[in-house]
């Protein structure tokens, strides 16, 4: 496994996710192209304003495109970055929190012609582990709720969503969420509840509901269904209708389905 840094203007960035996660370099750069591989790990760097580490992810596919994809291509009806690759989203902070939380590495400052480019292991690394720390600090969740956000992470991947932990909004954290695009609000909506505050997580669904119009699901044990539907026949009525109960353990057994599917396809080539 390779790991590269990936650089581009903020716009670029917003539209590369916008556009279904998929990236380009011009054709001087073939040489480095030629050697990504797919399960390599990308670097997403954002220049000016924000300068600095967004995310991560891994090279789903690559090719060669000579179709004009993005805006500045379109406006000039001219393919200036044919050389492409489809990522999955592993981790990218929200927009708002692009310039604030963004990670800043004296090594990786950017150069000009160096806007893809291989980086030592070790250093995508620490990187990788600093942001998946943030998720973590100050958080002593059960293995088994730490599990099930895990497998909804990956559940949202397989189906190309970008899935975020630990999602932060005005009411505190969201367990999981799954986006579109990376400049859309959470479309789906997960509170994983293991032995916790059932009455607060409905709040947070509700308060997702009623700012994003999000699908909403409350993920808990079957002995916990009758305490939820008490709840929203009475204080949270106004979501009754909308809020979706599932199992822990439908969860897990969705993920090895997924996972057996796209197994399966991969085997097969399709």
């Amino acid at each position: 496994m390779n790991y590269w840094l990936v650089v581009g203007a903020l716009e670029n960035w917003k539209e590369a996710f916008e556009k279904g996660n998929i990236w380009g370099i011009k054709e001087r750069q073939r040489h480095r192209w030629g050697a990504l591989q797919e399960g390599d790990v990308v670097l997403f760097y954002v220049m000016r304003p924000v300068a600095g580490i967004i995310g991560f992810g891994k090279v789903k596919t690559k090719f060669r495109q000579t179709q004009p994809l993005w805006s500045k291509e379109l406006d000039e009806n001219e393919v200036i970055w044919p050389l492409r690759f489809e990522f999955n989203v592993e981790h990218c902070l929200p927009p708002d929190k692009w310039e604030i939380d963004k990670l800043t590495f004296e090594l990786l400052r950017f150069k000009a012609g160096l806007s893809f480019r291989q980086v030592e292991a070790s250093l995508a690394q620490e990187i990788i582990s600093k942001f998946k720390d943030r998720h973590t600090v100050g958080l002593e969740e059960p293995a088994s709720h730490k599990e099930i956000k895990q497998k909804l992470i990956e559940i949202g991947k397989l189906q190309n969503y970008i899935a975020d932990e630990e999602y932060p909004f005005d009411l505190g954290r969201l367990d999981v969420v799954w986006r579109r695009v990376e400049r859309s609000v959470p479309t789906y909506v997960f509170e994983v509840n293991v032995k916790g505050d059932l009455y607060h997580d409905l709040s947070k669904l509700k308060h997702a509901f009623d700012l994003w119009n999000s699908h909403i699901f409350m993920v808990a044990s079957d002995t916990d269904e009758a305490k939820i539907r008490h709840l929203l026949s009475g204080t949270f009525h106004e979501i009754e209708k909308h809020l979706k109960f599932i199992d822990l353990e439908k969860v897990k057994e969705l993920y090895i389905h997924k996972k057996h599917l796209i197994d399966l396809e991969k085997e097969l080539g399709i």
